[in-house]
């Protein structure tokens, strides 16, 4: 029985982005031993990215700008920037971080 998340894959009608912030973030935890990969990040990111359908999304002067605007729940920057980005562009945020449902905007759970 597929989920919601296999549903919003098959919907032609969703468009799924990928963050150069979440390569960042990749990058962070490959390095800090917490992301065990077979290879280096940039080995395969970029190919990934290419070949999955996701539309690449470089990180914009106005999701750092929206910082400013954001409240201090979550202290992660790398979540603050996600979420920044998320209200600029006015798209909704697949995740499993919790503390992002208390910003205004839409999540989708993994």
């Amino acid at each position: 029985m597929p989920n919601e998340i296999d549903e919003l894959f098959a919907d032609d009608f969703v468009c799924w982005h990928l963050s150069q912030i979440s390569v960042w973030e990749i990058q962070l935890k490959y390095d800090l031993g917490k992301l065990p990969l077979p290879k280096p990040p940039q080995a395969f990111v970029d190919r990934f990215i290419e070949d999955s359908g996701l539309h690449f999304q470089e990180l914009r002067n106005k999701a750092i700008f929206m910082l400013s605007k954001l409240p201090p729940i979550h202290r992660d920057p790398l979540a603050r920037l996600l979420i920044s980005t998320a209200l600029v562009n006015g798209w909704e945020l697949a995740t499993v971080d919790k503390a992002i449902d208390a910003y205004p905007i839409q999540t989708v759970s993994l």
